[in-house]
């Protein structure tokens, strides 16, 4: 099998993982680094089973040993046949130990991966567990990987395999983070390239310096134009707002044309999406038929953000839609949440004199 990889920016990173956390006391920080010490590069390994024309034939950084696919299995046990990619993995030197790991794939319910660690021994030293939602649409996911002791990783997935993608690896390493006290906790930016970290949907509605910020629905919403899927909210207020925000993540999305929001039956306009790098793997071309123009979408999970306007709202019960334009295909939202900006004694408000 013929293995690419192409060079990526190295980057620092810190990120949750479901299975195994990764601690700061196990990563080199930046003074551990000197001149004479070469830092590791980044790997991108490209998993797709196909060889296309055009593709220039590289190799992955030192540290990456090998990959190889192997063959699909059956057992009593497990009746549907897996996949199995694993990669052999050597520290660039002792001062790396974690690595952080993204995968690409089709997010399929019946072909979730799931990364497994492995010793020399045979012995698990992580399971991510299924990675993805089963949205059927094209995803990403990320895990840290502590590798100490660990010599391969298995990329296990059922069926022939062809939903996976690719992989971006990159070793970790740590630096002083300060942070408000007083500030809801967030986690430091998961994912290379990124400009923000996730979300998360708070169960209650919060009150702070006379904003309300409510959670519409933590659940992930499938949406598509095409056959008019969309996600529909209904919530109550009891006074009207100085000014709202809505905010919710969105996977897939086509990158110019961001979904249209409606409230209480009026369109008003596309979201805001706060974009990553554009060296970021997650974008995925797409040229249509009779067309010269390159569309792209992201396949993972961006931030979203609409203002609504005041007067669109009304005491009592509010309608929201979100929905995909007719032409841009199939995406999913989730952590759909809302502010709702009051009158505080303690801001700071400007009356001009009119002319």
């Amino acid at each position: 099998m013929l293995i690419r990889a192409v060079f990526a920016i190295l980057f620092a990173a810190i990120c949750r993982v479901g299975a195994q956390e990764a601690f700061t006391n196990a990563l080199p920080t930046a003074a551990d680094a000197t001149a004479e010490q070469r830092v590791p590069e980044s790997a991108w390994l490209d998993l797709r089973q196909n060889t296309p024309q055009n593709s220039k034939t590289q190799n992955a950084p030192a540290w990456v040993e090998g990959l190889t696919l192997l063959p699909a299995e059956t057992t009593e046990a497990a009746p549907m046949s897996k996949s199995v990619f694993r990669i052999r993995v050597a520290q660039p030197s002792p001062d790396y130990q974690v690595l952080f790991f993204r995968l690409f794939f089709d997010d399929k319910a019946d072909q979730q991966p799931e990364l497994i660690a492995w010793d020399e021994s045979g012995t698990h030293v992580l399971r991510s567990g299924t990675l993805g939602a089963g949205m059927n649409l094209p995803s990403s996911d990320s895990v840290l990987i502590p590798m100490t002791g660990a010599s391969s990783i298995d990329i296990e997935v059922p069926g022939d395999g062809k939903t996976v993608r690719g992989a971006y690896l990159d070793w970790m390493t740590s630096s002083e983070v300060v942070h408000p006290v007083n500030a809801e906790p967030r986690d430091v930016i998961p994912e290379p390239f990124s400009a923000v970290p996730a979300m998360h949907a708070p169960p209650d509605d919060v009150e702070n310096f006379g904003t309300v910020m409510a959670t519409l629905s933590p659940e992930t919403i499938r949406i598509n134009g095409q056959t008019q899927e969309s996600a529909t909210f209904q919530f109550p207020i009891e006074a009207q707002p100085l000014t709202a925000l809505l905010t919710f993540e969105i996977a897939n999305p086509r990158i110019e044309t961001p979904p249209e929001v409606y409230l209480n039956g009026q369109d008003i306009g596309p979201a805001s999406l706060t974009l990553p790098d554009l060296a970021d793997p997650a974008y995925r071309g797409e040229v249509e038929p009779l067309s010269t123009q390159m569309h792209f979408n992201y396949t993972g999970w961006l931030r979203a953000q609409k203002i609504l306007p005041p007067t669109s709202l009304k005491v009592g019960t509010n309608d929201l839609v979100v929905i995909n334009g007719a032409e841009t295909g199939a995406a999913a939202i989730r952590a759909t949440q809302i502010q709702l900006k009051y009158i505080w004694d303690k801001a700071d408000y400007l009356l001009r004199a009119g002319h």
